[in-house]
């Protein structure tokens, strides 16, 4: 990973942290418009490191994260917290890409491993 990613990425915690201080505020305009430059930043760090598998499973299950994130921030602030079930879909999504993943790296190791005996 280079600087300018390791940049992105730090510029992407404070941005998800303003988006988050809104929310706890119950500034409302405020939590909803850090919405999209949270997100986007998400997605333009995944497509940076899409050629790594591993920086592309994580970074898809933060966009998973930060769409359940503000879903859930979006319910509370205008559909009487009413999006919760939604929220837990996009973190379903987040955590079976995480799985995948490392099943699939877990199952890799096995089969290497019963190779060489």
């Amino acid at each position: 990973m280079d600087g300018k990613t390791r940049k992105f990425e730090n510029l992407h915690i404070a941005i998800w942290l303003l988006k988050d201080i809104c929310w706890v505020s119950l500034s409302k305009t405020g939590g909803v418009i850090m919405i999209f430059p949270t997100l986007i930043l998400a997605i333009w760090i995944t497509w940076i490191n899409r050629d790594n598998i591993s920086e592309l499973v994580h970074n898809l299950a933060i966009c998973s994260w930060i769409c359940a994130n503000s879903t859930w921030m979006i319910g509370e602030f205008y559909f009487d917290d009413s999006l919760r079930p939604l929220s837990i879909g996009f973190f379903m999504v987040g955590i079976s890409i995480t799985a995948v993943y490392y099943i699939g790296l877990i199952w890799k190791k096995l089969k290497t491993n019963s190779n060489t005996i």
